[in-house]
């Protein structure tokens, strides 16, 4: 589970997540992983920061947080970003987020 670890990492504050974002599709949710990161397909394109957006919405009302409490600290415009969440435990993020073990890719 090597991808788990460094897709989602503890920090002083909250969680880091390295996420793998799929614009423009269908609906918003998150699929499993790409790589080293947590995929995250949003129904939002990447125009204006409206994925970004949909993204932190999404986060928000997964980990059921503020919005204020997600920020995107690097890839901005980017579909690889780095993301921290204040306030959660890995453990909450993971069982928030993660789809069933038999739908994760890779």
């Amino acid at each position: 589970m090597d991808a788990f670890r460094t897709a989602v990492q503890a920090s002083k504050e909250g969680v880091l997540l390295r996420v793998h974002i799929q614009p423009k599709a269908s609906r918003t949710d998150c699929v499993g992983f790409y790589g080293d990161a947590l995929k995250i397909r949003v129904a939002a394109p990447p125009v204006d920061g409206a994925a970004n957006d949909e993204l932190i919405r999404f986060l928000a009302d997964r980990c059921s947080i503020p919005q204020a409490a997600i920020a995107i600290q690097a890839g901005a415009h980017s579909r690889q970003k780095r993301v921290s969440v204040r306030g959660v435990t890995v453990e909450w993020v993971v069982a928030r987020l993660m789809p069933p073990s038999s739908e994760r890719t890779r």
